[in-house]
């Protein structure tokens, strides 16, 4: 999957000019949590909600609304934007962006094409298109865990008495865990009924479970 297959296109945007107070009516208005700073078509920084909310006013302050209100129209987002930016483009595939975002430490990617903001991804996008339905989750079914069943011939056993049972694979995946040893496959069966199945993959000599 590339970036281009789940980023947001139709991105808001604010102008390094804009004033914070206006740049929080545009983050509640849209309900995100991020501004990509464009200036003349130029990608110049990124400011979002919690440096909105860290160069605030401490709502101990002092201040009353109308100062705190005046005292926000006075700061733009230029002089508190992020212009260190993390950025791909919308061939970059889904492994690479997420582990792009990992390494920088970072819960958005900017999507750039031609030196232009095109689209954003953000961790609620890798969730919800990438790793939600990896996991099946979503979807209904049976999720079965497999024990100890990481290796090719073990994994093509199951696949011949899943394909007797005339069960479609909804979600599959490989499980590991420092606590146990080997790998697991986690499989998602279309159908509520797996009794059978199970029946014959511990016959089989798998160890299996329900998996909520």
């Amino acid at each position: 999957m590339r970036v281009s297959e789940f980023m947001t296109t139709n991105v808001v945007t604010v102008s390094s000019k804009t004033a914070l107070f206006e740049a929080r009516k545009f983050l509640v208005a849209h309900n995100i949590r991020r501004l990509p700073v464009v200036d003349r078509g130029k990608l110049v920084g990124i400011v979002s909600d919690r440096r909105i909310a860290s160069a605030s006013p401490s709502s101990h302050t002092t201040l009353s609304v109308w100062e705190m209100n005046e005292w926000l129209n006075k700061v733009t987002v230029g002089e508190l934007m992020k212009k260190n930016l993390t950025t791909v483009t919308p061939d970059t595939t889904a492994e690479v962006a997420v582990a792009l975002a990992q390494k920088d430490k970072v819960g958005s990617l900017l999507v750039i094409d031609d030196e232009r903001l095109v689209g954003i991804v953000t961790t609620n996008d890798f969730f919800y298109r990438i790793l939600n339905p990896l996991l099946g989750i979503g979807k209904p079914g049976t999720r079965l865990h497999i024990f100890d069943c990481g290796e090719t011939g073990k994994i093509e056993g199951v696949m011949k008495l899943l394909s007797g049972h005339n069960m479609e694979i909804v979600a599959i995946h490989l499980d590991e865990s420092d606590e146990r040893p080997g790998r697991d496959l986690i499989i998602q069966v279309n159908g509520k009924e797996a009794g059978k199945l199970i029946e014959d993959l511990t016959a089989g000599g798998y160890r299996v479970e329900v998996r909520g």
